[in-house]
Parts: structure tokens; C-alpha cells; sequence
């Protein structure tokens, strides 16, 4: 059934969207630095594919999940939709440990200061 892959994709992208909006992690906070750093992940991931093609590491597999629309030799649309998602998981998967590391430090901070003024 062509098409399911990409619908795949697209439902992750969409549901990161939701938890990032959601719980404000990186497209609310700083929404210019969130794009920069999607789109140029995504560059940067495209060229990588692109030298992986001309160098005959990458092909593109027969699947009828696809949707059929080529890029490129060897690069089918449903990629460059995947590269868009793995660099904003990226992006919300590092908002997620830093709000993380700062709440345990500011917990292990916490104590220390009641001490002192006790």
C-alpha cells in the first residue's frame, strides 16, 4: 500500500510537534533557533545521503510502502521527510535532557542553601 511509510513519518513529525508544543520544549522557546537547527540538520543528513548515494553505499530498496516520487537516484521523497524528523527529535530529545539536568540541579542546589541559612 503506497504512501504508508511517509504516513508514518508524518504522524511521528506531527506527535513530536504535539509533546514540543505541548510541554514548550523547543519550537515555543526559541522557534528561529529551532528552525535553523531542523533545517540545517536536515541539510546536513541530506549531503550526507547524497555522498552515500554517488558512492554507492546507499540504494534505494524496492518497497511498496513508497510513495514512487524520486528525489534523486536513490533517494525517494519519504527520506528527506525522515531527515526533517530525525533532526527535530534531535533537536526536542536535547530540550528534554536539559530542562532535565537543570530541574536535578536545582534540586541538589536546593538543600545546600537551606543548610547554610539554618
Amino acid at each position: 500500500m503506497p504512501g504508508i511509510y511517509l504516513g508514518a513519518i508524518l504522524f511521528s513529525l506531527i506527535g513530536m510537534m504535539l509533546i514540543d508544543g505541548k510541554y514548550s520544549l523547543a519550537l515555543r522557546v526559541a522557534p528561529l533557533r529551532t528552525t535553523m537547527a531542523v533545517l540545517g540538520g536536515t541539510v546536513f543528513f541530506l549531503a550526507w545521503d547524497l555522498v552515500g548515494i554517488a558512492t554507492g553505499v546507499f540504494v534505494k530498496g524496492e518497497s511498496p510502502l513508497f510513495v514512487g516520487v524520486m528525489l534523486a537516484p536513490h533517494l525517494p521523497l519519504e527520506e528527506l521527510f525522515f531527515l526533517l524528523f530525525l533532526s527535530y527529535l534531535a533537536v526536542v530529545m536535547f530540550a528534554v535532557f536539559e530542562r532535565r539536568a537543570a530541574a536535578r540541579t536545582r534540586r541538589t542546589d536546593a538543600p545546600a542553601v537551606e543548610r547554610r541559612s539554618a
